[in-house]
């Protein structure tokens, strides 16, 4: 299997290498074993639990933003850099991980981004000023960032026969995670005598304790298919392995299916960033009371949970994407003309038809998988597509937030949300088209 002959080399070349007898120690299999029934168990729970802390950091403030901002003394521009600051924690620190993973190992990794997610999120309410709030959250924003990037890697690495499987599980646990967060934190702070602070602090607890299954993955470094092993000291047979990575690195910006699969996440993920930064403010806004403020993002970010199983299978069926990403696009057209005429009165309905569009994001990884022939081909485009598409995502809310403050209501960043729906549509149409980067190459 081409998967022990990995783990085999792996432990043969290099300064990091192991014996077996110190994989037996740790109870990881050695050259030539399946991984223990148990270790794949324990993997699996340390996804889903990794995945249900991916999202909660942002939604809990979303849902008490309004509380923190008085707290803090923020203007609403200051508001927009805070809900500006998760796209670019996650274009800055999610282009290190596929190196630190390489140099450390990815479970390493994962179990150090879970720590740093539970760090940021219990010193970020009391630092006292909003500075320390934004650096806290960045340092709790570095451990989604590496962590979501190295999902699909450990997934690739413990459960090549059932990736489909394994990312539908913690694809449905990121929604999950992201819905509760905005569902409960308001009753929660309510429950804790309406203090702001511990209402965002009880999520460092789900985080710390996701660090844990990770402990036993500290010290393998073996590597996923398609992430390179780091390159040996002395010259040999890999030297040309070395250069082989880096050779398709210029090629790639010359693909129109890279660059609109680029612009495509970059702008769900603008609407994404927007609507769970701002939806509960806008909501409120319209006299709707802060905890079903909360409820109507929890149902948002709940659609995600269904369709995260539904979208991949049909995309993956259809040859080309385009028609699934201007269905998605026409109900984020229609949910922001119903929050832009009648916010309060039809609420749930905008809900529901911004928590599907929000659902491009799991399309936008499907068709990533799609667009390159290779494993990888698909490293690359996913690399590229996410870093490059994260930077695009940084100017939205933080507009939003600019807008907000200076027009003193919501339509013109309602416009400006539905406007990106149309750039979106068309980057969607291009990326889905039948062909890879290999073709453009």
């Amino acid at each position: 299997m081409p998967d022990d002959e990995t783990q085999t080399s792996t432990l043969k070349s290099g300064p990091a290498a192991r014996t077996s007898r110190e994989l037996h120690a740790q109870r990881l299999p050695g050259a030539g074993e399946p991984p223990a029934p148990w270790l794949l168990r324990l993997i699996a729970v340390g996804l889903v639990l990794a995945a249900l802390n991916l999202r909660p950091a942002i939604t809990s403030l979303g849902a008490l933003l309004e509380e923190v901002r008085e707290g803090l003394h923020m203007s609403g521009s200051v508001a927009g850099v805070l809900t500006s600051v998760p796209p670019l924690c996650f274009a800055v620190f999610g282009v290190m991980a596929p190196r630190l993973a390489r140099r450390f190992g990815a479970g390493a990794v994962v179990c150090a981004g879970m720590a740093a997610i539970a760090a940021g999120l219990v010193i970020r309410p009391y630092i006292g000023s909003t500075a320390g709030f934004l650096a806290a959250s960045a340092l709790a924003l570095m451990g989604i960032a590496v962590s979501n990037i190295l999902m699909p890697v450990i997934v690739k690495r413990w459960f090549p026969d059932r990736v489909g499987t394994m990312t539908g599980l913690y694809s449905m646990a990121l929604a999950l995670g992201t819905a509760l967060a905005a569902a409960v934190t308001v009753p929660v702070t309510g429950a804790l005598g309406g203090d702001w602070q511990a209402g965002l602090v009880v999520w460092a607890v789900p985080a710390a304790l996701a660090v844990l299954p990770w402990i036993v993955l500290v010290r393998d470094r073996t590597p996923a298919p398609g992430l390179p092993a780091p390159a040996p000291a002395a010259s040999g047979p890999s030297a040309s392995g070395r250069a082989a990575p880096e050779a398709p690195a210029p090629r790639i910006t010359r693909s129109r299916t890279a660059w609109g699969l680029a612009c495509f996440f970059g702008l769900q993920a603008t609407a994404a960033y927007i609507t769970m930064g701002w939806m509960p403010q806008i909501f409120r806004d319209a006299g709707v009371s802060a905890g079903t403020a909360g409820l109507l993002l929890a149902v948002t970010m709940a659609m995600g949970v269904p369709l995260a199983f539904v979208i991949p299978r049909v995309a993956s069926r259809l040859k080309q994407q385009g028609p699934i990403v201007v269905v998605l696009g026409l109900c984020g057209l229609i949910g922001y003309g119903g929050l832009y005429l009648a916010p309060a009165a039809g609420a749930w309905a905008w809900a529901l038809l911004l928590g599907v569009a929000n659902c491009a994001f799991p399309l936008a990884l499907t068709m990533i998988g799609m667009r390159a022939r290779s494993g990888a081909g698909v490293v690359r485009l996913s690399a590229f597509a996410q870093s490059t598409g994260y930077l695009i995502s940084i100017p939205g809310p933080l507009l939003v937030g600019v807008l907000y403050q200076h027009s003193g209501g919501w339509g013109l960043p309602i416009a400006l949300m539905a406007g990106l729906m149309i750039p979106q549509m068309v980057a969607g149409i291009l990326a889905g088209r039948d062909r890879t980067i290999e073709d453009e190459c």
